[in-house]
């Protein structure tokens, strides 16, 4: 009896030595993480949880069970500051993660510092989608502001997407008109006008758009415009790419205060950094995000339109500025909406 005691005793410290060798932890655990992000990340996210949970697994040992919640950025913002636990942010413009410090003090200032980019791992730009044939001969953002034209984009106060869209369109009217400030507010003013309904995210929008019929043009995330027109619809759409549009760089962060009260400050840096790997990369790109990775870039080039971009700092600076101008209660939004009444 001696004897086999001993062999069940070797036998199992050389199996507990494999395991350290393999990399396996005896106590691995199942972690769970909640994404709340934006509204036409969800297809993207999906695929890449799935692919770092695989990575994360193989590093560690641990599960990791990543949820979701989409909607609206402005919208997402204001429910976890209201208490979503959100353990990443994944929001569609940095204003709505400064809220987040600013009020929450979930993060700290320097956020935008702690990954490359200024903590946008891919990119998007703001395009058009019209309907077959393009009927209304839409080919820049001028034509949106004719009068017939109808123009769907979602509400500035409650949607990334949208704030993005309105800031592309005065930024195209800036460099049209010299920086005449008089004639792009004129100008973003007459395409509101023409806008019957405003939805409170960038995928409320396309339903709107795509699924109700509604509009001539929307003014959309390439992303999204790009998912439809490989989506089952896509032979009922075409995409116009403006001459000169407005790049927009989604950030992410993880959040301070709640990853440290729920024990996953590891895991959701590490979620973070792995956008940033050429496997996240590849999932970005493949979603119709803009890789930042010149590598992934160089491979999915062909299925971006070249266009001339700008950057939201080149042409308007930071977004607390912005947001106190154009977004703001009192903001110029509000101002245009008012006169087009």
């Amino acid at each position: 009896m001696k004897t086999v005691s001993s062999d069940i005793r070797r036998i199992f410290r050389a199996s507990l030595i494999l395991l350290v060798l393999c990399g396996v932890s005896l106590s691995a655990k199942t972690i769970e993480i909640l994404n709340v992000s934006y509204d036409p990340t969800r297809e993207f996210y999906v695929q890449f949880n799935e692919a770092f949970s695989t990575y994360w697994k193989e590093k560690t040992g641990d599960d990791v069970v990543v949820k979701q919640s989409h909607g609206g950025s402005g919208k997402q913002a204001r429910a976890i500051l209201d208490g979503l636990q959100a353990d990443v942010a994944t929001l569609g413009l940095g204003y709505d993660i400064n809220v987040l410090v600013e009020k929450g003090r979930l993060l700290p200032e320097d956020w935008q510092q702690r990954l490359p980019n200024n903590s946008s791992p891919y990119t998007s730009a703001i395009v058009l989608l019209v309907r077959k044939g393009n009927p209304k001969g839409i080919h820049e953002f001028e034509d949106l502001a004719r009068p017939g034209v109808s123009v769907i984009t979602p509400n500035p106060k409650t949607s990334g997407g949208a704030r993005w869209n309105f800031l592309a369109a005065w930024g195209y009217a800036l460099k049209k008109w010299n920086g005449d400030k008089a004639k792009a507010r004129a100008f973003v003013a007459a395409i509101y006008k023409n806008t019957p309904v405003l939805d409170t995210g960038a995928r409320g929008a396309t339903t709107t758009f795509v699924e109700r019929g509604i509009g001539d043009v929307f003014i959309s995330w390439e992303n999204e415009a790009l998912l439809v027109l490989n989506g089952k619809d896509k032979a009922e759409f075409s995409l116009v790419v403006p001459s000169t549009t407005i790049l927009a760089e989604p950030p992410v962060a993880w959040l301070d205060r709640n990853v440290r009260r729920h024990g996953t400050e590891a895991v959701s840096r590490g979620y973070l950094e792995f956008l940033y790997t050429e496997k996240g990369q590849e999932i970005a790109a493949r979603n119709y995000y803009r890789p930042r990775n010149a590598k992934i870039a160089g491979q999915f080039s062909s299925q971006f339109a070249p266009t001339q971009l700008f950057t939201v700092q080149e042409v308007f600076g930071a977004w607390n500025d912005i947001q106190k101008t154009y977004f703001a209660e009192g903001g110029i939004f509000d101002e245009i909406q008012r006169d087009n009444r």
